[in-house]
């Protein structure tokens, strides 16, 4: 999943790949899914991360994820040196 760009359904928007998953460890469901905000010029810091919740997912394809843009919103930037993805991967 994680080589799956998402793109805002209502005009087309590619808003990015995904990055990283949200997940309630109580009942095992996806909350949300999170694009990591663009390194500017990787001193800088980098832009917002976008949380889009799962109501807001409309359809997982093979090659993307269609959202509805007004689902989602920015919340600042974590440290990346661990995900819940890449947590995942290290385990198989």
């Amino acid at each position: 999943m994680r080589e799956k760009q998402v793109v805002c359904i209502k005009d087309g928007t590619i808003l990015g790949y995904l990055s990283d998953v949200e997940m309630d460890t109580e009942t095992g469901r996806l909350v949300s899914i999170i694009i990591f905000g663009k390194r500017m010029l990787g001193i800088f810091g980098r832009e917002n991360d976008q949380r889009i919740a799962w109501e807001n997912i409309k359809v997982i394809g093979e090659d993307s994820i269609l959202v509805d843009c007004e689902g989602f919103y920015q919340v600042k930037p974590k440290s990346r040196s661990r995900s819940f993805i890449s947590d995942l991967l290290k385990l198989n």
